[in-house]
């Protein structure tokens, strides 16, 4: 999750900004995305929910759309690897704590009642460190809502472009190693997943549930969502 910053501002959003309609993508998939977290977990106002990856931006309606919409915000810990220490400014009772990329959460085993993540685990590198990722979020909580791009939506919203990424990955990162794109070219920056792909990074002892969620349709659906429980359950 090392995401850097360009002129104060982060990556992630520099280039699917400078594409309106990117953008809208984007807020509308993580208005699904919100509504969807809370018919499976339905949380409750005691619960407490670690949030990783919240970023620096404040300018785009879907940055750090979680904290905008949880309504118990006292029950928020939010951490990233850019600053997000205006969000307890802006959302009063949110707590942030920075994280240092690649290493394990500061938290004990089943520290927190539900962990959240959006659009984050495509940007922590390969294949390995996505699945510590998920292992690390899993350790630290005993429910889950985990959320990346599906692969096969038809726009990738990062980059603002239609079905580049479809190509086999080799060639889609040398096409855009060779323009102003290149940021997305290397796979520790950005590292789309499938739905089989990502079944495959949870850890065996996990109670997953995977669907294809926000805008679209089927399997072309924008986003990919897990959720369920970080160990299966007795009975």
């Amino acid at each position: 999750m090392a995401i850097k910053l360009v002129d104060g501002r982060s990556v992630l959003y520099r280039d699917s900004g400078g594409v309106p309609f990117a953008s809208r993508l984007s807020s509308r998939a993580r208005r699904a995305i919100y509504r969807r977290f809370v018919e499976t977990l339905s949380p409750s106002a005691a619960e407490t929910i670690l949030d990783i990856g919240v970023t620096s931006d404040s300018q785009f309606l879907e940055s750090n759309f979680f904290e905008r919409f949880y309504p118990y915000k006292n029950r928020i810990t939010c951490v990233g690897t850019e600053d997000g220490s205006h969000l307890e400014e802006q959302y009063p009772g949110v707590c942030f704590m920075p994280l240092v990329s690649g290493q394990p959460l500061p938290f004990a085993a089943q520290h927190f009642d539900i962990v959240f993540s959006n659009a984050v685990i495509e940007h922590v590198g390969d294949r390995q460190r996505q699945q510590f990722f998920l292992a690390e979020a899993l350790r630290v909580s005993r429910r889950f809502f985990i959320a990346t791009p599906n692969r096969w939506f038809p726009i990738e919203v990062h980059t603002g472009l239609p079905f580049l990424h479809y190509l086999p990955p080799a060639v889609f990162r040398a096409i855009l190693s060779r323009s102003r794109l290149r940021f997305w070219a290397e796979e520790e920056n950005f590292n789309l997943l499938t739905k089989s792909e990502f079944a495959s990074l949870f850890p065996p002892e996990a109670y997953v549930t995977l669907e294809f969620q926000g805008i679209g349709l089927g399997h072309f659906k924008s986003n990919l969502v897990a959720y369920g429980y970080a160990a299966r359950r007795e009975g």
